[in-house]
């Protein structure tokens, strides 16, 4: 578990300046599920992360196990203190562009070990999108782009609102929950616990 104690707001300096605009995306993070699932957790996590990348596929096979009932949302929350981390988020929001958030993600931190330790990971990033089947040349632009810049601008700032300290943090339906339970047996109780107490899609879209 790593301590960030307001290293959001350098980030948010660091690249846009202390008089930027976040840009116009409404909406932060990237989700697997359906948008009226009973149940949605909420992951603030860092590519370069340890702790993050070992939480990563725990929380895939959950998406795939409660299917339709659960909806996983992850949310950019770098940290300064891990140089890559940000291009890293970069990478993944540029894949994301062209359709394959999701597939970088997997594949950053599947490699974690590897580009973290690396002194050009953005050469890396776009063996990764080659791997992956993106437009490459399209791929290098669009991790330089405002948009992309803008769109974990976004995440960030959602994470300062929520007083993120630490990543991962995790939320279930809006409680955020004790680091210490984020493995895939206490995650899977919280998850069930969480759909004995919601609402009925209709009466939560009514």
């Amino acid at each position: 578990m790593k301590r960030v104690v307001s290293l959001s707001v350098a980030v948010a300096f660091v690249c846009f300046g202390a008089n930027a605009q976040f840009g116009s995306k409404t909406e932060s993070g990237h989700a697997l599920g359906p948008a009226n699932a009973p149940v949605t957790l909420d992951e603030y996590a860092d590519f370069e992360c340890p702790s993050c990348a070992k939480l990563s596929e725990p929380l895939n096979q959950l998406a795939k196990e409660f299917g339709p009932r659960l909806r996983v949302v992850f949310h950019h929350c770098p940290f300064v203190t891990h140089k890559h981390a940000l291009q890293a988020s970069y990478a993944a929001e540029a894949a994301g562009l062209q359709g394959k958030f999701w597939e970088m993600h997997d594949t950053l931190y599947r490699d974690q070990d590897i580009w973290s330790n690396s002194s050009d990971p953005v050469s890396l990033f776009s063996v990764y999108a080659m791997y992956i089947s993106l437009n490459v040349q399209r791929f290098k632009i669009d991790m330089e782009s405002d948009e992309v810049k803008a769109r974990v601008a976004v995440d960030i700032r959602k994470g300062i609102s929520l007083d993120i300290l630490s990543a991962p943090s995790v939320f279930i339906n809006n409680r955020q929950i004790d680091s210490k339970r984020l493995n895939l047996d206490d995650l899977r109780q919280e998850i069930e616990t969480a759909l004995k107490s919601a609402k009925p899609s209709s009466e939560r879209n009514g």
